[in-house]
């Protein structure tokens, strides 16, 4: 079996940046240190900070004390004010991807004009976007959305750094026809544009491709979406835990990608315990070694 790592799989720029900011402030820092939500979208991340004493506030109390980070995927401004104002250090973790798109919606809002974020409604990094735009921020991800809302005389659209590349390339031959007077931003990170690139390339060399990263990472999903729509067998997986052996013994050529938020030692495993295969299949049983933690049950 033959295995090909993406060469964009794993931590990009403002998620690395983010972990290391949080381990430097629990360094340099008296406690308590906290994240206000969780830092990135990895359970395994999130578990080695939990070790390292740096725990997640979910609720901003009238009083507080100690270092709170601010997430990569950024906040509504009134948050970093609140946190302020209970007596907390604040460390702005953002990424400055993500920073840029709320320089761009904060230097429109005043002129009064809408700012329409193309993402999903729930993310974080969307629901801190739309605390920059005041009363005119709007979120759609679709066009049956986009077409619902009113022809706005001044309005600028923005996208969701992790956004899907064609769905931004849709949402501008919309604008051509419909609102020609948009003036619209492509703020997808240029990392997920390649991640996003290679995995569509890699999808169609392969018989089977491995997504590595968190369930709620949306830029993960999007990346198995991807390989989906190529019609190539997909896997969306956490950890080595989750390979589904059997369904890939008849594989030759394997993919293997992962999200902007999987750290390498994970990726590793998967690579490993995918390596173990032919040995499975030639004995017709497991095989399991110290050297594959984890590939048996």
């Amino acid at each position: 079996m033959k295995i090909t790592v993406a060469e964009t799989a794993g931590f990009c720029m403002g998620v690395r940046r983010a972990v290391e900011m949080a381990l430097d402030a629990a360094i340099a820092h008296p406690g308590p240190i906290y994240t206000y939500g969780p830092l990135i979208h990895n359970p395994q991340v999130l578990a080695l900070l939990r070790e390292k004493g740096i725990r997640i506030l979910d609720e901003i109390p009238e009083q507080g004390n100690g270092t709170v980070l601010i997430r990569a995927h950024g906040v509504p401004p009134d948050i970093r004010e609140r946190l302020e104002t209970a007596g907390f250090n604040v460390i702005d973790a953002t990424c400055p991807r993500v920073i840029k798109v709320q320089t761009v919606i904060a230097r429109h809002a005043p002129s009064g004009g809408a700012s329409i974020i193309i993402g999903d409604k729930d993310h974080p990094e969307v629901v801190g976007l739309l605390g920059y735009a005041g009363n005119a921020g709007f979120v759609v991800d679709n066009l049956q959305d986009l077409d619902a809302l009113p022809v706005f005389d001044n309005a600028i659209i923005v996208v969701q750094t992790t956004q899907n590349t064609w769905l931004l390339q849709e949402v501008k031959t919309w604008a051509d026809k419909n609102a020609p007077h948009y003036k619209i931003f492509d703020t997808i990170c240029g990392s997920t544009e390649r991640r996003q690139e290679e995995v569509s390339r890699l999808s169609e060399s392969v018989d089977a491709l491995v997504v590595v990263g968190g369930k709620n990472s949306g830029n993960t999903r999007r990346l198995a979406e991807i390989g989906r729509k190529s019609g190539t067998l997909t896997f969306h997986i956490e950890t080595e835990t989750e390979i589904d052996f059997e369904k890939l013994e008849s594989a030759d050529t394997v993919g293997v990608t992962a999200g902007a938020s999987t750290p390498n030692w994970i990726i590793n495993r998967v690579c490993r315990n995918l390596e173990t295969i032919p040995y499975r299949k030639a004995r017709g049983r497991s095989a399991c070694s110290s050297d594959f933690s984890g590939c048996c049950s």
